[in-house]
């Protein structure tokens, strides 16, 4: 199995943190030299793990934002 490689291009914030210290987090990320897209997955405190994600686009992004707007506490 080739090796998966991702560049993290902006970190743009922390949505959690487990008493584990692994936090889950939204970034911009490149992920095998291809376009940037947006990120929320889990990152050990190294960096040197992360858990399963979900990637978006910036139109899938937009689209999560308006949903969200929607939603009434």
């Amino acid at each position: 199995m080739s090796e998966i490689k991702y560049e993290i291009i902006k970190r743009i914030g922390v949505l959690s943190k487990s008493a584990s210290g692994w936090t889950k987090e939204i970034n911009l990320i490149s992920w095998n030299d291809e376009d940037a897209n947006y990120d929320i997955r889990e990152w050990s405190p190294d960096r040197q793990k992360r858990g399963k994600g979900v990637t978006l686009s910036m139109e899938e992004l937009s689209a999560l934002k308006a949903l969200l707007n929607n939603i009434e506490p």
